[in-house]
């Protein structure tokens, strides 16, 4: 039919050919089309030839304006300002406090930066003191996490049976946490008085007639400042380990129960296992709190040197730079005691990571 047409129109005009082009091209339908990565017919010359190509220009915009609307730009504000200062003045110290430790520095003698080696480093690990004061730290650090986390687990089991006056105990238990190292110590040197203290007084009421010399007696000196930190920091631990506790569904109590477990044994078999996380986060804030104990120990004997057996790498790093003036070798001892500290903190660190919590 459409040729029959356009042989009808070539008898009625002179140059049919040309004239009829375009009739015939409409006549022939929609134009060629290509077909886009979606699917859809683009006509040729059509969306993407009329855009041309891109220019150095629309690039530049382009990447600007999504800079601009990055999340990383917008909360530059909020967290640059105290990253440039916690680099500084913290990081930046120990790296100087490195530095330090690798010369020769004391009294007051500027530091020699030309001659850096490792003479301090060597100097400490034949020092019987220092000896005694690393054996110190690591017995208090140990000794000191493991009570407080017992002492801690008995409380919160004990308070989370729904006892009378639970708020109240909670707030008792936890109230010594928020007293200085100064506060305790003194209050503890109360405590330990041999004449009059209040625990040499209940050791001869039970029939004690010679009790010891806390503070005095190097054989129970350390002992002596661990049971005054565990009662200052047993209360954390029993309220990270309650709010555990209160974690756990209590189909679990009942099924145990239900099974014919004892409560010692449902505890040791079913619900301790599922503190672990809150056993580990408890640890290493007791453990921080352990290497920081030179507020207490300083405020028990007033001045630099602790009593005879509680020595502790902190107090001679302390009494080693501001009482001997040897600022090099306190600056080596700061270091192995910050790496102590690492130690204790980079793999809670790392696990929290893997776990996606960090």
């Amino acid at each position: 039919m459409r040729s029959l047409l356009r042989g009808v129109k070539r008898l009625f005009t002179d140059d049919g050919g040309d004239a009829t082009a375009g009739l015939d091209q409409a006549d022939d339908g929609p134009t060629d089309t290509t077909v886009t990565d979606v699917g859809e017919p683009v006509p040729d010359g059509g969306v993407e030839a009329a855009a041309g190509p891109a220019t150095a220009g629309d690039g530049e915009d382009s990447m600007l304006s999504r800079l601009r609307r990055s999340d990383f730009l917008g909360s530059l504000p909020f967290w640059l300002p105290p990253f440039l200062l916690m680099g500084f003045f913290v990081y930046g110290a120990i790296g100087w406090n490195l530095l330090i430790s690798l010369t020769d520095m004391s009294g007051f003698t500027d530091p020699d930066y030309s001659n850096l080696d490792l003479q301090n480093y060597a100097q400490a690990f034949s020092d019987p003191g220092f000896i005694n004061a690393a054996q110190n730290t690591f017995v208090l650090l140990v000794a000191f996490t493991l009570v407080c986390l017992v002492v801690g687990l008995l409380l919160a089991i004990l308070v989370d049976q729904g006892i009378r006056f639970e708020n109240t105990f909670r707030t008792i238990y936890l109230l010594p946490m928020s007293l200085s190292f100064v506060v305790t110590a003194q209050f503890w040197l109360w405590m330990y008085n041999f004449d009059n203290g209040m625990v040499n007084t209940l050791l001869r009421s039970v029939g004690v007639a010679n009790p010891p010399q806390w503070i005095g007696d190097p054989q129970f000196v350390l002992t002596a400042v661990i049971i005054a930190l565990v009662w200052q920091f047993s209360g954390y631990a029993m309220v990270v380990y309650l709010a555990a506790l209160r974690a756990i569904p209590s189909a679990q109590f009942e099924a145990a129960r239900v099974d014919g477990a004892s409560t010692v044994r449902m505890y040791w078999r079913v619900i301790v296992p599922q503190l672990k996380s809150a056993t580990i986060s408890a640890m290493v804030v007791l453990m921080v709190f352990a290497l920081k104990a030179f507020d207490f120990l300083y405020s028990l004997a007033g001045g630099y040197q602790p009593p005879s057996g509680s020595d502790i790498l902190a107090t001679k790093m302390v009494r080693e730079a501001f009482n001997r003036g040897e600022w090099a070798y306190g600056s080596a001892i700061a270091i192995m005691l910050f790496l102590m500290a690492l130690a204790v903190v980079a793999p809670y660190l790392t696990m929290q990571y893997r776990q996606g919590e960090l």
